[in-house]
């Protein structure tokens, strides 16, 4: 049971090197992979992909774990030099370029698939609506639906070819908020069909595509579906919209359950994330929470049969789609050094085409 409820969560490291708990955690089977910030890669690119590697050798051998980062340009980068420098989504979706697009991420991802990484949690899939928006702004492709599901699917298809798993966020849209939900809970107060329209428009779009492993909830309230509790939490959107209505047979992410828009404890929003539709919980910083998230997890299934079947299902669901991206061998200097190289130059051309050249 402690492996099966393992397998849905994935968490933050402490430092640049895993710890001994945080190794015995992975072997025991009772985390399903880890995502990466700016406090794990200070030690520059060789000290991040022998951490990324050690997380790889500690993971039983029949559940290659999930190595995510955030990389998705602009003001959002965990990685710096000599990684290809990323610019705001919203100047790609300016360009509206698929070609394009496609090729700059299939370059960026290139560069984190050498590196260990096997997900980016990338495209972004929000339409951005709302000027005071403090979160999103150019993170998103767009202000229009076409438009973001279009490079965004550029987006998400660049990754794949160069070797990672795409997760498309925030479902079923963040892009009409005033309030950060790392620090607050958002309402969204649109009409059901403004927002089948507008919000989540590109969701649909990618719902079906090959290349969207993953979406990643909203913990944002949305009125005219849940008045009563946030995305992550509400079996309305992640089961009735996302699986019933959209058709999405991928995985499930949460987004952190230790953001403030959760305002319940992480053990108890673990399980009503689960029971609501979330395949994979994300618990980034505190090793102490994601402990209490495992735990209450593993207590729930043993007191329930129902509940078990459902981490039954999102456990296969996670592994399956690990499974995608097994873990690779570290490359040579030589092939680092080709792999940069065609980031930089794909850096030069994306910089022309963005000032304006042709």
């Amino acid at each position: 049971m402690s492996a099966l409820c393992g397998q849905m969560l994935v968490v933050g490291l402490e430092g640049t090197e895993l710890t001994s708990a945080e190794e015995r955690a992975l072997a025991a089977g009772e985390r399903g992979g880890v995502v990466l910030f700016r406090r794990n890669v200070t030690g520059g690119i060789a000290a991040t992909a022998a951490l990324t590697r050690a997380v790889a050798r500690a993971a039983p051998a029949d559940s290659p774990p999930l190595v995510a980062v955030d990389q998705e340009g602009g003001r959002v980068m965990r990685l710096g030099p000599p990684l290809m420098p990323l610019p705001p989504m919203r100047r790609l979706g300016d360009l509206d370029d698929v070609a394009l697009t496609t090729r700059v991420a299939e370059a960026h991802a290139r560069e984190l698939a050498a590196l260990g990484f096997t997900m980016s949690f990338a495209p972004v899939a929000d339409v951005h609506t709302r000027d005071e928006n403090p979160i999103i702004g150019d993170r998103a492709f767009g202000t229009t639906p076409e438009r973001v599901a279009r490079i965004a699917g550029a987006w998400a298809a660049g990754l794949v070819r160069g070797g990672l798993l795409a997760c498309a966020k925030h479902f079923p849209g963040h892009g009409d908020t005033t309030v950060d939900s790392h620090l607050g809970l958002p309402r969204v107060d649109r009409p059901r069909a403004e927002l089948d329209a507008i919000e989540i428009a590109p969701f649909r779009a990618l719902a079906k595509s090959p290349d969207i492993a993953a979406m990643m909830s909203a913990h944002v309230v949305y009125t005219a579906i849940d008045a009563d509790q946030p995305a992550t939490l509400s079996p309305a959107i992640c089961r009735d919209l996302l699986r019933a209505d959209l058709g999405f047979e991928g995985v499930l992410f949460s987004d952190d359950l230790e953001m403030k828009a959760i305002a319940v404890p992480v053990s108890e929003a673990a399980v009503r994330a689960v029971l609501a539709g979330c395949d994979v919980l994300l618990v980034c910083s505190r090793a102490e929470l994601a402990a209490e998230a495992h735990e209450a997890l593993v207590r729930e299934a043993e007191n329930s049969g129902a509940f078990r079947a459902r981490c039954e299902e999102a456990a296969a669901r996670s592994l399956a789609m690990r499974r995608r991206v097994p873990p690779r061998p570290a490359p040579d200097d030589a092939t680092l050094a080709r792999t940069l190289d065609e980031g930089a130059r794909m850096v030069f051309e994306l910089t022309r085409r963005l000032s304006g050249e042709p």
